[in-house]
């Protein structure tokens, strides 16, 4: 099975390329599942006020998913194309993301935590708001909204879930311990509520240098049984599918012999080769 569930598109702003494009670069690369995932609008900051190109305007979320369902009808025969959407996570705005997860008929939602507060600290442009601050503090801040949107019930996997780490700027070394606990909390509250989790391999992209997540993460979902699904987190159609050979190939490594896939957000598992 090959699949790709995470990709973003001309709407959002930041992202190239329309969705028939991406499905049919799909169809080009031998995919049998694409997941159209585009970012939900920002809830929580003015889009006119804040950093332009984050996401895609409330007026265009219902455009999104029509495009979508037109697509999976044209292109049925050829890809299996899964309707879905990148939900941030963003505290206090709990029941204005439950009205957008409820208002469509998804086949998946991505959790994902980009902002703390009103800093996107997945935004090149604000890589600045490290300066000064207690890395740890940060970490522990981005991992307990991890857990917050696990608890919500609101999703169907995690994304990037150590994303934190994207622009290199971690806790000191000799707190290495209290990340490694966080790391731990938050796959273990994944796993009590039954989500699976992403490898998403656009990290080895980035200044990390290593998918989200690491190595060490996803043999504690391999220990715990957390199921695994895979996304480029492409952003432009000929990134679709970057790097998945070699995601494919790391969860083998590790144990992994089925990917979790996604239909009307209910969670199938299938085999996959290398």
């Amino acid at each position: 099975m090959r699949i790709d569930y995470h990709t973003h598109h001309a709407r959002c702003g930041h992202a190239v390329g329309e969705l028939e494009e991406y499905v049919l670069r799909g169809i080009e690369i031998g995919l049998q599942q694409i997941g159209l995932s585009d970012h939900m609008p920002l809830l929580h900051v003015d889009p006119a006020t804040y950093y332009p190109e984050m996401a895609m305007p409330m007026e265009e979320l219902p455009r999104y998913v029509e495009e979508c369902f037109q697509l999976k009808e044209k292109y049925q025969s050829q890809i299996d194309v899964r309707v879905g959407m990148e939900a941030d996570y963003i505290e206090g705005y709990e029941d204005a993301i439950e009205r957008i997860i409820q208002a469509y008929p998804w086949d998946y939602v991505i959790g994902s935590v980009h902002f703390l507060g009103e800093w996107d600290v997945t935004d090149f442009r604000q890589t600045h708001q490290w300066e000064g601050k207690d890395r740890l503090a940060v970490y522990q801040q981005y991992y307990d909204a991890v857990e917050q949107a696990v608890r919500t019930g609101f999703y169907d996997y995690i994304g990037h879930i150590d994303v934190i780490k994207r622009f290199g700027f971690p806790p000191p070394a000799e707190q290495a311990a209290e990340v490694r606990a966080l790391e731990w909390s938050a796959l273990n509250t994944v796993k009590a509520h039954d989500l699976a989790i992403e490898l998403n391999a656009s990290g080895l992209r980035m200044p990390c240098e290593e998918m989200f997540p690491s190595r060490d993460m996803l043999e504690i979902c391999y220990k715990l049984g957390i199921p695994l699904t895979i996304g480029s987190d492409a952003h432009q159609p000929e990134r679709l599918g970057q790097y998945l050979d070699q995601a494919r190939a790391l969860l083998h490594e590790i144990g992994y012999t089925q990917l979790a896939t996604f239909q009307a957000r209910r969670r199938m598992l299938v085999p996959f080769q290398i």
